[in-house]
């Protein structure tokens, strides 16, 4: 039999990485790149700042790799509480995971665009800062599916918590309005983009306090709960 704070420090360690990586290719990078509504601006931010991208998009591909393990770890921790809702939630992780790292090529490309190599000497610098400058817009769109997707698997997560009998229950009610939140945000940026920066900025309070409570618990649990062979 395994202790329960074995597992759940394996998953507390792979939540946390997930969460850094996160931050720094979704909040950090962006905001110090993309200069909206300034094609031209963002392309030569790309270019001079091109460790910033690289960093991001390594991050952005470690942060979608490393979600695939915390979901499992955390499999491994709630599956004897209720199997379908532990599968569920690892299947809702996986269909993210090939959206996130396709999503890759859009900055991949954007960046190409910026640099204007002389393979597109034929088309002007203003086309190419214009289509760098929509790639990165598109690459925002990509994040908007996963994001579904990041909201969605703590809705199971949260009734596996909830009814484990080892965790908080309040953490367990409190990732279910998490995941809510980061379902809405991405809905609300394909259908009110007007309002996509204040309906994101206030869905990171729900999303904060349902996530961060659950990492610290993760990492600090001293249960001596043990799970079955």
């Amino acid at each position: 039999m395994e202790s329960v704070r074995k597992r759940a420090r394996t998953a507390g360690i792979l939540y946390l990485v997930l969460g850094i990586t996160g931050a720094f290719f979704l909040q950090i990078v962006p905001r110090a790149l993309i200069v909206r509504g300034n094609a031209a601006a963002t392309a030569e931010q790309l270019v001079t700042q091109e460790w910033l991208f690289r960093l991001g998009l390594a991050a952005e591909i470690v942060s979608a790799v490393t979600f695939i393990f915390t979901a499992l770890a955390l499999y491994g921790l709630f599956r004897n509480v209720h199997q379908g809702r532990a599968a569920l939630m690892v299947i809702l992780v996986l269909l993210s995971v090939p959206i996130s790292l396709v999503n890759v090529v859009s900055e991949v490309a954007a960046f190409t665009l910026a640099r204007a190599p002389d393979y597109l000497a034929a088309v002007g610098k203003e086309q190419l800062d214009a289509l760098a400058l929509f790639f990165m817009g598109l690459h925002a769109q990509g994040n908007g599916v996963a994001e579904i997707f990041w909201g969605l698997w703590l809705m199971p997560l949260g009734a596996l918590v909830f009814r484990s009998g080892f965790a908080p229950r309040a953490i367990g009610v409190l990732l279910v309005p998490a995941g809510i939140a980061y379902v809405v945000a991405a809905f609300t940026s394909f259908v009110f983009p007007q309002y996509t920066a204040l309906v994101a900025n206030i869905a990171t309070v729900p999303e904060g306090l349902g996530e961060l409570p659950l990492i610290v618990w993760l990492l600090a649990t001293r249960t001596r709960a043990t799970l079955p062979a």
